[in-house]
């Protein structure tokens, strides 16, 4: 797979999402992860704990230097040598010397991805030695000749009948492809390899500056064979694992295996304090033990205001777990050597540039990751950072950079959607727009594209502008592109649930487009402009509460505003405008406290489906339901809150994938006999209706203003 050209990339995405073993196995996995985490995460208050490594997390960073200083210290008074490389080459280059230094020939190897991240293995071969993985999962991909794909679970992507096939071809035996035998034939394989082997590498989980100890936690026992039988021990650890206390590394631990496999705790924490006695014919009959500090890059990381997060990662491998494009395609697809989020993000810093222009667009920015990770990083954030950081290295490409262009200017964006209005009449159909040829918009023949509305909402507001309620509590309606242009009804259906319920309602007209859009493309100075001109928009409205049908506008609005407009001395203004933000559903329950008297119950069975950043970004949840159940037979299906498939402009980029989790998500809905499948985003309800539209309608789609004003008592 070429990580340097999006047309072969596209390839192995599709290869992946036909191979049919690794779509059900990887879906299993997600469902079966997301139930046994939730339940081992039972008796702890995991924000509260996460938050505690984050802060910790960022201590330690800015004081590597003199946890460094206090570990070597420690370090020397048990015999352990300690060594810091600056890049790659020079940490391979160290442990190369080491085993020539040595008189090693064979090497051992349990689970370290910062062995992964330097590409240790070829350089050992290269300088002479035999390299063996002893980690069940590393010796059947080194076997295969491949990379993990994902952290945890190296060969997850492997069925056991091309696990048999593989050991037939290494033992010249022909395989059972019962797992219990396969484990007995790798454990045969690898017990010779334990007892001849010179030197063993590891990795560690933690490195603890106040007494020179170093942890690795694993599940298997080739861990503690490899650090013991061996005369020689090399650890090979990212500087950014070094931690000030014991304390600091028990409490990662008390959430990294939960993180990880829905654990309470690994099978093995292994803790190595200094060179132990050895039986093999080495000087003073102590092993000869190293500790290879790698920088690789992060110090400089750690001066990066945007993105030293990332070095909190404590390799959980969550972010892969839960994320619906890995879930469909698998870790070869969705990293270099790291996978999952912070595959995305590691890849540009420790592998090139080059690297990671591929694949930081495959994020659909759902913030599952960030929701779900371990040390509380802010994983979507820092993709966007990076591809506004290739944007400015590599160029913009033209459509992005136009349409940040368009949608920063809200007179040129309304122009031209007026001028799109006339000139998408060849090709209208109704509310649609036909089929269109792949040369103007490759593979959207999964669903109905939207025609751009006759009359814009701003347009229509003048008319249907309620009468001023001077004790009603006062709102600003923030309308957002895709319903002011394409789906003015939602916002019209707004109005109407609004004002019943007594609320003030004003609309700014200089507001224009939330900035989301080009903030995903990387397109930084149009996100600023767009974010600075919508605070500006409000400022004088004179309203209490900024009312968005969008959850993702909501999102955008209150999580990003304040940080995209940091350096525009306009702090008070941004935390005002901020602070009013709220989505529909909580206005409606939270603030104005509706009742399920003020709606008709048809009971009509309605499904829901959660919009990524209604349900994360703004952590809104049971306010929808109530809202359903009030005007509805609310009808619960499987994974209510996975993402759409829709993610902006991702549906355009990686069509095959919004396809897919368009269809598990339709099909999710139907098999519970729903009639009608509401939301809270346009762009939501743009993906769901039109792929709705193609599969034939047997689902009613609409917006959560719709619904209600339907059900509406007058």
């Amino acid at each position: 797979m070429s990580l340097e050209n999006m047309k072969s990339y596209h390839s192995s995405l599709q290869q992946a999402l036909d191979d049919e073993f690794l779509r059900k196995t990887l879906d299993k996995f997600a469902v079966q992860f997301k139930a046994n985490r939730q339940t081992i995460f039972a008796d702890v208050n995991e924000k509260e704990l996460i938050a505690e490594i984050a802060e910790a997390k960022d201590e330690s960073l800015d004081h590597l230097d003199e946890l460094y200083e206090q570990f070597c210290q420690h370090a020397a008074k048990k015999g352990i040598i300690v060594h810091r490389a600056a890049t790659a080459k020079d940490a391979c280059d160290l442990v190369c010397q080491i085993a020539n230094e040595n008189k090693v020939k064979t090497v051992i190897k349990s689970k370290s991805m910062t062995a992964e991240e330097i590409h240790i293995n070829h350089a050992l071969e290269k300088n002479g030695q035999e390299v063996c993985e002893t980690d069940l999962g590393e010796w059947i991909i080194q076997l295969r000749h491949e990379g993990p794909s994902h952290m945890v679970m190296p060969a997850i992507h492997l069925s056991r009948y091309q696990v048999a096939d593989t050991f037939t071809d290494e033992t010249n035996e022909k395989q059972d492809s019962d797992i219990s035998l396969l484990v007995k034939v790798a454990r045969r394989q690898l017990r010779s390899k334990f007892a001849e082997a010179d030197m063993g590498i590891s990795g560690a989980n933690f490195a603890v500056a106040e007494n020179g100890t170093i942890a690795i936690c694993t599940n298997e026992g080739n861990g503690r064979l490899t650090t013991t039988l061996p005369r020689v021990h090399v650890a090979i650890c990212g500087i950014d694992k070094l931690v000030p206390s014991l304390h600091d590394a028990l409490r990662v631990i008390k959430v990294l295996p939960r993180n990880a496999t829905a654990q309470a705790i690994t099978t093995y924490v292994s803790w190595i304090t200094g060179a132990v006695d050895c039986q093999a014919d080495v000087p003073e009959r102590r092993k000869i033990f190293h500790i290879v500090f790698l920088d690789n890059g992060r110090s400089q990381i750690v001066k990066d205001r945007k993105c030293r997060e990332s070095l909190r990662c404590v390799r959980c491998g969550a972010c892969a777990n839960v994320c619906p494009v890995y879930r469909l395609v698998g870790g070869h697809q969705m990293g270099y050597v790291y996978i999952g989020a912070i595959g995305l993000i590691l890849t540009y810093f420790f592998h090139g540039h080059d690297r990671a222009r591929v694949l930081a667009e495959n994020c659909i920015g759902c913030e599952a990751c960030k929701d779900v990770c371990a040390a509380g990083i802010d994983l979507p954030a820092i993709i966007q950072e990076i591809r506004a950081r290739l944007n400015e290295e590599f160029g913009s490409p033209m459509v992005p950079a136009l349409m940040g262009r368009v949608l920063a200017s809200r007179k040129l964006f309304h122009t031209l959607l007026k001028f799109a209005k006339f000139a998408q009449k060849p090709v209208q159909s109704g509310q649609y727009i036909r089929h269109l040829p792949d040369i103007f918009i490759h593979g959207q023949g999964f669903r109905a594209l939207p025609a751009i509305a006759d009359k814009a909402f701003r347009d229509i507001w003048p008319a249907i502008k309620p009468q001023e309620k001077p004790g009603g509590v006062k709102v600003g309606l923030f309308a957002g592109c895709a319903q002011d242009f394409l789906y003015p009804g939602h916002l019209t259906a707004a109005v109407k649930v609004l004002s019943k319920l007594g609320a003030d309602i004003k609309f700014p007209d200089d507001q224009s487009c939330c900035g989301l859009p080009v903030q995903m493309m990387g397109q930084r100075k149009y996100a600023m402009e767009t974010a600075k001109a919508n605070v500006l928009a409000f400022k004088n409205a004179g309203v209490d509460h900024i009312v968005t049908l969008c959850g993702s506008c909501a999102s955008h609005m209150k999580n990003r505003y304040p940080d995209i407009l940091a350096d525009q001395n306009m702090d008070d203004d941004v935390k005002a405008f901020s602070d009013k933000i709220i989505d529909f559903s909580s206005f409606l329950v939270d603030v104005l406290k509706v009742k399920p008297e003020a709606f008709k119950n048809g009971g009509e069975k309605v499904g829901y489906h959660y919009p990524c950043h209604l349900v994360r970004g703004l952590s809104v949840v049971q306010e929808p339901k109530v809202l359903l159940k009030a005007a509805g037979d609310y009808q619960q299906s499987p994974e209510e809150d996975v993402c759409c498939g829709f993610g902006g402009t991702y549906s355009l980029k990686f069509p095959e994938i919004s396809a897919t989790l368009l269809e598990n998500k339709l099909n999710n809905v139907e098999a519970t006999g729903a009639t009608y499948l509401v939301t809270d985003c346009p762009g939501c309800y743009m993906q769901l209706n039109g792929g709705e539209q193609k599969r034939g309608g047997k689902l009613k789609v609409e917006h959560m203003a719709e619904f209600l004003a339907r059900h509406m008592i007058d």
